[in-house]
C-alpha cells in the first residue's frame, strides 16, 4: 500500500516515520490515538476501527465535518484557495474572521485555509485563544482534495473525540492498541515547551503519560506505543518500556532555517499478563539482535 499524506500540514507529523512505527505497532481490534494530530498513523494503518482524539477542538470539529459531508466541504473550501486570497491582506482578514466566529462549519473551512496559507503550516493560539500564525507567503498553496477524500472515506471507521489523554486511556479495552504522539519533551529541560494548543504539555504531563502507559499495559494487557525525543529525561521516563532509537530529519532552529538529525524514541509497553513480564515485539527483537 502506498503511503497516504494527511490533508493538513502539521509540525511533528509522523508521515516520515510511518514504516518504523507500523513495524512496531501490535495488531488489535482498535487503534486509539490520544494525540492524533493530522492523522498520518491513522491514515497508514489498517485497524478495524479507530478512536482518534486531540485537545484542539478546531482540529476535531474539522475531522468530524470532513467525515460527515466531505463533498460539500471540498466544494466550499476550494473557493478560499484563490489568487485573491493569497495575499497578506486577505489572510489577516480571514484569520480575523476565524477568530471571531463560533460557527463550527465556518471555522473548519477557515482552519484548512489558515493551515495551508499560514507560515510553515503551524497551528498556534495566543493566551486569549486567538489563532495567531502569520501569513506564509507561498506562491501557490496546495488544495488537498484527494487527501481529504481519502481521509473522509477512512474516517467512517473512526470516532473523533476532544478530551484529555487521561480520559482517552480510560476508554481503552482489552484487544485495543494505543499509540501516543504527545507534544515532545524539550531536548533539554531548560528549553521552553511549545504547544499547538493553549495550556501546554508540562513535564508533569509527560510523567503521567508514561505512568498510565505502563499501567495500561501491565495491569490491563493493552499495549501502548509512545513517540518522543530521545533524551536522558525520556529514557528515564520510559525505562520500563522496550526502546528503539530513530534518527529523524527536521527543522531544529526556532526560525526553521536549518535542518538537522534529531534522535527520537519509540517506547513500547507490552506485557504478558500471565507473569507480568515485558514482551519484546518480534520487530524490535529482530532489530535488537
Amino acid at each position: 500500500m502506498s503511503k497516504q499524506r494527511a490533508f493538513l500540514k502539521w509540525a511533528g507529523g509522523k508521515y516520515n516515520l510511518i514504516e518504523p512505527i507500523t513495524a512496531v505497532l501490535p495488531e488489535g481490534n482498535k487503534l486509539i490515538e490520544p494525540f492524533v494530530g493530522a492523522g498520518s498513523v491513522f491514515l497508514n494503518t489498517n485497524y478495524p476501527s479507530y478512536l482518534l482524539n486531540d485537545v484542539n477542538p478546531d482540529l476535531i470539529t474539522l475531522f468530524k465535518t470532513v467525515k460527515r459531508r466531505p463533498m460539500r466541504f471540498i466544494e466550499d473550501a476550494r473557493k478560499l484557495f484563490s489568487t485573491a486570497n493569497n495575499t497578506p491582506e486577505a489572510y489577516y482578514a480571514l484569520r480575523k474572521q476565524f477568530n471571531a466566529t463560533t460557527d463550527g462549519y465556518e471555522r473548519s473551512l477557515l482552519f484548512l485555509y489558515l493551515n495551508r496559507h499560514g507560515y510553515n503550516g503551524l497551528c498556534r493560539y495566543n493566551l486569549s485563544g486567538q489563532f495567531n500564525v502569520p501569513f506564509g507567503q507561498y506562491l501557490r498553496p496546495y488544495f488537498p482534495r484527494a487527501e481529504i477524500e481519502f481521509f473522509a472515506e477512512k474516517a467512517q471507521r473512526a470516532t473523533f473525540t476532544c478530551m484529555s489523554f487521561e480520559k482517552v486511556f480510560r476508554r481503552a479495552r482489552k484487544g485495543d492498541v494505543v499509540y501516543c504522539d504527545p507534544p515532545y519533551a524539550p531536548l533539554s529541560l531548560t528549553a521552553n515547551f511549545t504547544s499547538y494548543s493553549s495550556g501546554g504539555f508540562s513535564i508533569a504531563h509527560q510523567t503521567e503519560l508514561a505512568r498510565r502507559a505502563e499501567q495500561t499495559a501491565r495491569k490491563r494487557g493493552i499495549p501502548v506505543l509512545i513517540s518522543n525525543h530521545d533524551t536522558d529525561f525520556t529514557r528515564l521516563l520510559y525505562k520500563k518500556a522496550q526502546l528503539e532509537t530513530l534518527q529523524v530529519s527536521r527543522f531544529i532552529s526556532p526560525k526553521g532555517e536549518s535542518r538537522g538529525k534529531v534522535a527520537e524514541l519509540l517506547a513500547l509497553y507490552q506485557y504478558d499478563n500471565r507473569a507480568n513480564v515485558v514482551v519484546l515485539n518480534p520487530q524490535l527483537r529482530k532489530r535488537a539482535q
